[in-house]
C-alpha cells in the first residue's frame, strides 16, 4: 500500500538551511515596511481602519494611473487592442476603489470626530496620486499645483501631467487618424465638451465604417461611470460620517463633492445617448 505524502512549504531560505532575512514573499512585497506604516494618533479603534483604507486607496490610485498611462500610450501608437486591455484592467481597480468606501461609510460621527482633530489640515483632497488621475481624465486645474510648493518633485511631476495630453486627448487623436473630423487640441484647462467631438462619436455609433471604434467608446463609458460611482460614494460616505462640516483641507465639504459628482467624464459619449 502506498503512503500518502504531505507537502509542506519551504520555511527555511537561508544558506545551509539557516533562516534568512524573512521569507522570499516578505522580501518581495516588503511586508516589514508595509506593516510598519500605520500609526494611529488616538485610542479610537476606527482610526486604524481609516488609515489602512486611505493607504490602500493610495496604492490603488498608483495602479490605476499605471493602467491609464499604458492605455494612453497604446492609443498614441494606434494599438487599440492594448488600450482596451489596459482600460479593462483599470475598471477592475476602479471597482475595488468604489467598494473600499464600505470600510469607512459606517463610521459614526462620534468615532470620526474622536480622532479628526489629530490630523489637522490633512485631507484626501491633497493626494497627488489622485490629482494625477484627475488630470489624466481631463479634469485639470493649474491652481491646485500650489498645494505642492513645498514638494518640488511632486509639483514638477504634476506640472508635466497638466501640460501633457490626457487619456481622452489621445482618444480624440486616434479618432482623427481614423478619418473622423476631430481637431481638439490638448489643453492645460479643464476639458470642455465640443459639438465636433459629439458629431464624431455619433458617426462611430451610427456608421458601419467606424463601428470598430464602438468598443473604445463603451470602454471609456465604463471608466467614466466608475469615476462617477467613486465620487457618489465619497459624497454619501462624507455626508453620513461628518455631515455638512467644511473639509479638513479647507474645502466646502459636501458642496464641493456634490458638484464633482455631477460632472460627466468624457461628456460627449453621454450626450449623444439622447439621439441613438
Amino acid at each position: 500500500m502506498g503512503h500518502d505524502t504531505v507537502e509542506t512549504p519551504n520555511l527555511s531560505f537561508g544558506r545551509g538551511g539557516q533562516p534568512g532575512r524573512g521569507t522570499p514573499y516578505a522580501q518581495y512585497v516588503r511586508l516589514e515596511q508595509l506593516h510598519s506604516l500605520q500609526h494611529p494618533r488616538s485610542k479610537e479603534p476606527a482610526e486604524l481602519s481609516f488609515i489602512v483604507t486611505t493607504q490602500v486607496m493610495e496604492l490603488l490610485f498608483d495602479l490605476l494611473r499605471h493602467e491609464w498611462t499604458i492605455a494612453r500610450q497604446s492609443l498614441r501608437e494606434d494599438d487599440l487592442t492594448a488600450a482596451l486591455a489596459a482600460l479593462r484592467r483599470g475598471t477592475h481597480v476602479q471597482d475595488v476603489l468604489v467598494e473600499s468606501w464600505d470600510l469607512l461609510a459606517t463610521m459614526t460621527p462620534q468615532e470620526f470626530n474622536s480622532f479628526r482633530p489629530l490630523f489637522g489640515e490633512a485631507s484626501g483632497f491633497q493626494s497627488s496620486a489622485f490629482l494625477h488621475l484627475e488630470f489624466l481624465i481631463g479634469n485639470k486645474n493649474a491652481a491646485l499645483l500650489n498645494m505642492y510648493d513645498g514638494m518640488p518633485e511632486v509639483r514638477a511631476e504634476l506640472t508635466e501631467a497638466l501640460r501633457s495630453p490626457g487619456l481622452y486627448d489621445e482618444v480624440l487623436g486616434l479618432l482623427a487618424r481614423r478619418g473622423l473630423a476631430v481637431h481638439a487640441k490638448p489643453s492645460e484647462q479643464r476639458y470642455r465638451p465640443s459639438e465636433e467631438v459629439a458629431a464624431a462619436w455619433r458617426r462611430v455609433y451610427t456608421e458601419p465604417e467606424f463601428a470598430a471604434l464602438q468598443p473604445l467608446g463603451e470602454a471609456l463609458l465604463d471608466v467614466a461611470e466608475r469615476v462617477t460611482r467613486w465620487r457618489q460614494r465619497h459624497l454619501s460616505s462624507v455626508k453620513r460620517t461628518m455631515g455638512a462640516k467644511p473639509g479638513s483641507g479647507g474645502s466646502s465639504g459636501l458642496t464641493w463633492l456634490r458638484k464633482a459628482a455631477e460632472q460627466d467624464v468624457f461628456p460627449e459619449l453621454w450626450t449623444i445617448r439622447d439621439e441613438l
